[in-house]
């Protein structure tokens, strides 16, 4: 599987969540934004960067690469103004994160996607806690 296809899957998984959810979803005509959908609710707009991984540790990278060397062109810690990440696993296990609660860790890299929190681990960010479910509520 490419790294585009796998993108793919992570911003259809949020346009997923957030439709059942009730939110109006919004997308950029193209891909040069630090967002990648805004969503709006009860008049209460929120831009969303979505992120997805296939690793064996669920590990997210922050970065945003592209070019045919792979290079580095943005981090969503450059973006306070950036509301939640979406993250989906290779399981389809979905996390909404609060970017500020990225910032305020210190995590500037990546970050662990977690479904339980290990006794001996002493994460930077408790994605634990983060973690949503795509439910059917029809």
């Amino acid at each position: 599987m490419t790294n585009r296809e796998i993108g793919r899957i992570g911003l259809s998984m949020a346009i997923n969540y957030f439709t059942i959810e009730g939110y109006t979803v919004s997308l950029p005509l193209n891909d040069t934004q630090w967002y990648d959908m805004v969503v709006e609710k009860d008049k209460q707009f929120y831009t969303i960067q979505c992120k997805s991984t296939m690793t064996e540790d669920d590990t997210i990278s922050l970065r945003s690469c592209g070019g045919t060397k792979g290079t580095v062109y943005d981090n969503i810690i450059n973006h306070p103004e950036l509301d939640y990440l979406f993250a989906v696993n290779k399981n389809l296990e979905c996390w909404l994160i609060p970017v500020s609660a990225i910032i305020e860790s210190g995590n500037t890299k990546t970050i662990q996607l977690r479904t339980v929190l290990a006794p001996s681990a002493h994460p930077k960010l408790d994605t634990t806690i983060y973690r949503v479910q795509i439910s059917n509520k029809a």
